[in-house]
């Protein structure tokens, strides 16, 4: 079709200059399908909550309530205590599940609110006709009409065009508007073809005609949906470990449980009370309230993030933000402004810098009288314009209706002090030569007085060559060879710091009609002008904190190569001579091997004009290389790498809706410095994650080792029951836990290397000071139950769930690990820092909350009604106080630990202490 005369395209496409009938329009609508995407298919709500009785411990506590309840029916007689377990672990069950579901409705529920269509409405041609119509109803063969500041909302071929220009960085990632011409082209790629518009893209300046050559998924923005689409959900680094370290609980729980069971059954008990017994044992491994933590916990950092302007659309995003390794970064709109801004304007007296970024006309070109002529004719030679804040308060940003670099001109005007408004009245344009991509050159005429003047700009290699004279401040006359080098030179030094570089002339005319030829020959060269999209001014402290964290920036654009280095340089991701950079052109000739070996190179690397296949491709080698990837973008050709992704990072306000639908973070201020500081928070949870990890099981061990030394010390009941531990997990441990997720990121958090991809989420010291902490409760509340029992001068074989002296026994051992636990909490606060350094009042939650699960035991231990339940008895005074000295000892001994670490790193590096 790119190939075609306009009029066969309309013999093609079976349509005409009038645009298609009514009734063809139904036919094709009905045939082709609504102008849409297909949305992706959300899971229904009773679906969502299903899913949470699929985790691996919600599963072992299930099947064990069940078989609880079925012992229960067995009973003869039927025993309150077991059902009540029955209850109780399913209860724990519902809960666990309520809290996960809660936190993942609502992520989505915000996420879906930040969702966009593409464009609602657009103008054809039906029947000769022109009229609005939803964008949804557009069909092959319509016949759009297109001006400045429209969305392009289909595929179409082009068979009109008046200065038509569309801005394509949505698809390719291209910050210049480019030309469109009605003319057949030669056989080229799809995007490339300089007669055709695509969905999703825009049009900034002149107007069109075009026929709609495809809708919907068969766009090339529908293409590019479908390969992100058909991109497979990554899980994150904390997803594999859980499920790695549910897998083997649950199978030590279930390993452990079923050889208690074995053991008591040649006692002589009965199978129901052997099987209590043996889930008592796994009830007391299963860490019953780790899924609600952990989801709460990410909960929080989600709530944090969200306060810094990012949505996590995924809890466990939030923690794979924290182990990122790489991060590949989208240029256009994330790292750059998306405006085009003028820096600096040049003559042969010199160079003028010019402050201000962006279309808002803040700022001031240095030494400006010299160059307002200059500035005064680039401004006449444009048929943009500025528009200003709209809203209350103005609250909106100043944008531009055209063309972005004639907008850049505009503003570099103002800024000079010029009035175009004014000038244009002094100086109406009678006719105008639009720019076209063949001569690289724009002329319009103005009526000057009771003469004509032709205002050019363009290229510089083009209109110097139609250039015989000069107009400088301190000079004006024929344009010599030596000022032709050095208009040269000048050119190429602005190019080379990345610049756009446009040359500016005029020429003083006879009439108003001249031919193109006339009016851009023999022309007056005034000066260039460079300009660039400015970098967000927060990027470069946000790119100089990932290389800090051990992070790897690279860039990967659809643009010119010394434009990204450019940028990439203004914001730090390249820093010494030599970066490497790869075109994706060169990528389509490298294997897989090469690739890696290319990726392994500790060069800073930049990968310019590649595809959103190219993109992904980069994703996936970065990953079997172990690599832990993050990826931002705002545009449709980064989804299908977003959702590849270990982690997909849209722009929320400028970002497509395709993006957004990818990403697992979206920005909702597009702001690049919102990376590292989701990325630190991202460290600060993972580490609060490992901290609550170690109060959680290291009570699993108190609760373990009592009941293993009853069996094989022949007592013939449990020292706690499944019951009692149920009550520890749940009421005692959550809300602590929970306090020990909402501890704020260590100061030095971003100054460590990234965690390994491999490192286990239960590491060797993590594993140790479960067991330090876990083994001295185990001997204190195991030596309290013993003493009491024995003390009593009962024999073992006469104990009965009703002796008083038991009840005592068994709260007293539940009190001392809710307790010990107290301290504990306060000892996991910190790896090597003293707790006492960090103050121990300087988290006021995790106070209130360990003194609520002491209060609830109290409660236990004093209430009838409470009592009945969990046969427990009251304590005295006397065995409170030996508890909490008891309870302690985890946060002495810790602390001598952490001071001991702390001496023997000082040794190493030889300091004092």
């Amino acid at each position: 079709m790119r190939e075609l005369a306009i009029d066969e395209v309309f013999t093609a496409q079976d349509t005409s200059r009038r645009g298609l009938s009514a009734a063809q329009a139904r036919s094709r609508l009905e045939q082709y399908g609504a102008n849409e995407l297909p949305r992706t298919r959300r899971r229904a709500v009773w679906r969502q909550l299903a899913a949470q009785f699929t985790d691996l411990f919600a599963v072992v506590l299930i099947v064990a309530s069940g078989i609880t309840f079925l012992a229960y029916g067995l009973e003869e007689p039927h025993d309150e205590g077991t059902l009540q377990l029955a209850v109780a672990i399913l209860g724990v069950v519902v809960l666990n599940a309520a809290i996960g579901f809660a936190q993942e409705y609502s992520a989505e529920r915000t996420a879906q609110a930040l969702e966009a269509m593409v464009p609602h409405t657009c103008r054809v041609l039906r029947g000769g006709e022109r009229l609005d119509l939803p964008a949804r109803e557009l069909v092959p063969g319509d016949l759009v009409v297109m001006e400045a500041g429209d969305a392009v909302s289909a595929d179409c071929r082009v068979v009109e065009s008046h200065e038509l220009t569309v801005n394509n960085a949505p698809l390719t990632g291209e910050s210049n508007a480019v030309g469109r011409t009605a003319d057949p082209v030669t056989a080229v790629p799809a995007l490339e073809a300089r007669n055709c518009v695509f969905m999703g893209t825009d049009v900034v300046a002149g107007s069109g005609r075009a026929v709609v050559l495809a809708t919907g998924a068969a766009s090339e923005f529908g293409r590019i949906y479908r390969l992100a689409a058909a991109a497979p959900a990554q899980k994150t680094p904390l997803q594999r470990q859980v499920a790695s370290m549910a897998r083997r609980v649950a199978g030590a729980a279930l390993a452990i449980g079923a050889l208690m069971f074995v053991v008591r059954l040649p006692t002589g008990e009965s199978v129901v009370p052997a099987f209590v017994f043996a889930l008592g044992v796994m009830v007391a491994l299963v860490p019953e309230g780790l899924p609600a933590t952990l989801s709460v916990s990410l909960a929080i950092g989600v709530r944090r993030m969200a306060r810094r302007h990012a949505l996590i659309k995924q809890l466990l995003a939030v923690e794979a933000l924290g182990s990122t390794t790489v991060v590949c970064t989208d240029k256009t709109g994330t790292l750059t402004q998306a405006e085009m801004t003028v820096t600096r304007v040049w003559t042969g007296d010199g160079t003028h810098p010019v402050t201000g970024v962006g279309y808002a006309p803040n700022g001031e070109v240095a030494d400006a009288a010299p160059v307002r002529e200059l500035l005064r004719v680039a401004g006449l030679c444009c048929t943009a314009r500025l528009v200003p804040p709209e809203g209350p308060g103005g609250k909106e940003h100043w944008r531009v209706l055209g063309d972005t670099t004639e907008g850049a001109l505009l503003v570099v005007a103002a800024k000079a002090g010029l009035d175009l408004d004014a000038e244009e009245a002094t100086a109406p344009r009678v006719t105008e030569f639009p720019f076209d991509s063949t001569r690289k050159l724009m002329t319009t005429v103005h009526k000057n007085g009771a003469s004509y003047q032709a205002c050019v700009k363009g290229a510089p290699v083009e209109l110097l060559a139609r250039c015989t004279d000069v107009e400088w401040e301190r000079r004006r006359g024929p344009l010599t060879e030596q000022e032709r080098a050095a208009v040269v030179a000048a050119s190429d030094t602005l190019a080379s710091q990345g610049l756009r570089v446009l040359a500016v002339a005029r020429r003083d005319l006879e009439g108003p009609r001249p031919t193109q030829d006339e009016a851009e020959s023999g022309l007056t060269l005034l000066g260039l002008v460079g300009m660039l999209d400015p970098p967000r001014p927060e990027v470069t402290g946000a790119v100089a904190a990932c290389r800090r964290a051990g992070i790897r920036v690279v860039m990967v654009t659809g643009d010119h190569p010394l434009t990204g280095e450019a940028v990439a340089r203004r914001v730090g991701i390249v820093r010494r001579p030599e970066p490497l950079v790869v075109t994706g052109s060169r990528l389509d000739l490298m294997n897989d091997e090469a690739l890696d070996a290319l990726l392994a190179e500790p060069s800073e690397l930049l990968l310019c004009r590649v595809s959103p296949e190219h993109k992904m491709r980069v994703v996936t080698a970065f990953q079997r290389r172990g690599e832990v990837v993050a990826v931002t973008g705002d545009g449709a050709n980064d989804a299908p790498a977003l959702k590849h992704a270990d982690i997909g990072v849209a722009m929320g306000a400028s970002g497509t809706d395709v993006a957004r639908e990818a990403a697992s973070m979206v920005l909702l201020d597009d702001s690049f410095a919102s990376i590292a500081t989701a990325v630190r928070l991202g460290r600060a949870v993972y580490q609060n994650i490992r901290k609550f990890l170690v109060y959680l099981f290291s009570h699993n061990i108190g609760e373990l080792v009592p009941i293993l030394v009853a069996t094989f010390a022949g007592f013939p009941l449990v020292p706690i029951s499944a019951v009692q531990i149920l009550a520890i997990d749940l009421g005692s441990d959550v809300l602590p836990a929970l306090a020990l997720g909402a501890e704020p990121p260590e100061p030095d958090v971003m100054d460590r290397p990234p965690r390994s991809r491999r490192e286990p989420l239960f590491s060797a010291s993590v594993v140790g000071r479960i067991l330090f902490l876990g083994g001295i409760q185990a001997i204190c509340v195991t030596g309290v139950f013993f003493w009491h029992v024995v003390s009593s001068g009962i024999p073992f074989d006469d104990f009965t769930e009703d002796t008083l002296v038991y009840q005592e026994a068994i709260t007293m051992v539940q009190a001392g690990i809710v307790l010990s636990q107290f301290f504990n909490a306060l000892a996991v606060r910190t790896d090597r820092q003293s707790v006492l350094k960090v103050g121990l009042l300087s988290n006021p939650a995790l106070l209130v909350a360990g003194g609520f699960g002491v209060a609830l035991m109290a409660a236990i231990s004093y209430l009838p009604p409470l009592q009945s339940v969990f046969n427990t008895a009251p304590l005295d005074a006397v065995d409170w106080a030996v508890l909490t000295g008891l309870g302690t000892l985890p946060l002495i001994a810790d602390e001598a630990r952490k001071g001991w670490l702390r001496h023997r790193s000082h040794r190493r590096k030889g300091a004092p202490r």
